[in-house]
């Protein structure tokens, strides 16, 4: 499977912006897709994740602010980012695997074998 991430972008804090991961390939509805991100000088961390079942997991820090979907017809899998922080400024990647159990929910990016292009978030103070 091919992933695409976009929807990145420069905000305030405070705003809001829908990260959008599409996907090439058969199948879509048997991976697991997370979206994971990376701050300059940090390593990269598990920010949500979307089972093939529709069983999600949250970072602790976007929890009530950020909202994983999927649409499996379109093959596309969404992230909506909702009271944006300084903090959230990243790089954001999307990644999939067909193997990820919906339940518990793996957060390790070596789990994930599929991986699209980072889409950079800006959230401006």
């Amino acid at each position: 499977v091919q992933l695409q991430a976009y929807g990145g972008g420069l905000v305030q804090a405070g705003g809001f912006l829908r990260l959008s991961c599409s996907a090439s390939g058969h199948s879509f509805s048997r991976y697991a897709i997370g979206w994971f991100r990376q701050a300059p000088g940090k390593e990269r961390e598990c920010v949500s994740v979307i089972a093939r079942n529709g069983n999600t997991h949250y970072e602790e820090s976007v929890k009530g602010r950020f909202t994983i979907s999927r649409d499996n017809a379109k093959k596309t899998v969404y992230l909506q980012m909702n009271s944006l922080k300084p903090e959230d400024t990243a790089v954001y990647y999307c990644a999939a695997d067909a193997t990820i159990l919906t339940a518990p929910i793996a957060t390790s990016q070596t789990s994930y074998h599929y991986w699209g292009q980072g889409t950079l978030v800006t959230v401006s103070s």
